[in-house]
């Protein structure tokens, strides 16, 4: 698949098959992450990968939706603020860095025929509080991953 095919066709996938994602092709989709470009190549994102069913379901608390934590994978996309580079007028990019990286693991994963949906809306603290990440460490977003149950 093309660069331009995978951003025209990729969905956000809310239903996904009861099948474990290949360690092959999620470790294509966080080296995707990995390659993205960040400001003064600071590269501030740490990716946590969640298979185990119990950890994806202590989630709940963050976003309440079957659909998300009956997913095989969650990667739960973070930043490290003090590791990221900062503009002379104080401007901070680790959001920008995070997300760039975020957007190149989504399209890496749809090439892979795996579907994602980029979670925004939840609760950080809950996040924070299920996955014992640190106060420091901000959660950027969020993703659901596995093979699509639903064609958009």
């Amino acid at each position: 698949m093309e660069v331009f095919e995978a951003i025209r066709t990729r969905r956000s996938i809310r239903k996904y098959e009861d099948k474990p994602v290949e360690e092959e092709k999620l470790l294509k989709v966080l080296e995707a992450a990995r390659l993205a470009p960040s400001a003064a190549n600071r590269q501030p994102w740490r990716f946590i990968v969640i298979t185990d069913p119990k950890v994806r379901e202590s989630l709940r608390a963050a976003y309440n939706k079957d659909w998300f934590t009956s997913a095989p994978v969650i990667i739960v996309a973070c930043a490290v603020p003090e590791e990221a580079w900062t503009r002379s007028d104080g401007e901070e990019y680790w959001k920008v860095d995070v997300s760039i990286a975020m957007q190149n693991l989504v399209l890496a994963a749809w090439e892979e025929g795996l579907g994602t949906c980029w979670i925004g809306a939840f609760n950080e603290d809950e996040v924070k509080r299920a996955l014992g990440i640190p106060p420091e460490i901000r959660v950027v977003a969020m993703t659901p991953l596995g093979y699509p149950a639903e064609e958009k």
